[in-house]
């Protein structure tokens, strides 16, 4: 099962099974447990035609690797990233203001697979990424994502800093987010065609990325500690986005 990672969950099952079946190789339920839920998964794998296991508790579990299965997993295909020519095709059909979340050179497959999994919540219409020095949707990634890396396109580009000129062109307001910025982002606009840039683990956007950026802002922090996790950073900032643009 080397092109393939678990997504376990009820929620994260069922997200898989409704809106990317295709990439559902099998599911597995709890052998022997009755319940609702399970019942529902188990009707909407046989609707789409797949394979159905009922599968010891410690072997999910197992499987699961520390995850909250609550009895039920499912094995998705690694899906593939997407092109540059697939990411103007996206925004060619959008019919609401382009939301997007730019990662510059993240490497840590759990925070690449926690960013995908809180963009989608949030409603990013694509996840752009380097093909260089960045880690790609590898199977870790796509288990951490818990189903959203088959629901949200997943883009990896060449040249970052050309699509960030290429997106700019069409409207779109590029924030990035710096601790030495003096803008703050619970005082920044964030409505409107927006794509919002985090940096790296350690290093933070690059010169050539941040040059691009059209503002920097910075999450104001009250405590000792004097920046958040890349995953953590990124979800406070969607998050605020989404309020201010009314959900």
């Amino acid at each position: 099962m080397d092109d393939q990672a678990p997504v376990a969950g009820i929620h994260s099952v069922r997200a898989a099974l409704k809106h990317g079946a295709k990439g559902v190789r099998e599911v597995w339920l709890e052998r022997g447990r009755r319940d609702r839920r399970l019942g529902e998964l188990a009707e909407l794998a046989k609707d789409a035609g797949i394979a159905l296991r009922q599968v010891d508790r410690d072997e999910i579990a197992r499987m699961a690797e520390g995850a909250n299965h609550q009895g039920a997993l499912a094995w998705v295909n690694v899906p593939g990233a997407r092109s540059e020519r697939d990411l103007f095709r996206l925004l060619d059909a959008l019919e609401k203001p382009a939301f997007l979340l730019l990662l510059d050179e993240v490497q840590d497959p759990h925070n690449l697979g926690a960013c995908l999994r809180t963009a989608e919540a949030a409603g990013v219409q694509a996840l752009i990424a380097p093909k260089d020095n960045a880690v790609g949707l590898t199977p870790v990634a796509c288990k951490v994502a818990s189903g959203a890396a088959e629901t949200l396109p997943y883009i990896q580009v060449t040249n970052l800093a050309r699509v960030m000129d290429a997106l700019k062109e069409r409207g779109i307001w590029l924030i990035g987010t710096a601790g030495e910025a003096t803008a703050d982002l619970f005082a920044t606009d964030l409505t409107g065609p927006l794509g919002l840039v985090m940096g790296s683990e350690g290093k933070g956007l690059r010169r050539l990325t941040r040059e691009r950026c059209d503002s920097l802002v910075r999450l104001p922090m009250c405590g000792q500690v004097e920046s958040l996790n890349v995953s953590v950073a990124a979800g406070v900032c969607l998050f605020e986005a989404l309020r201010q643009r009314g959900r």
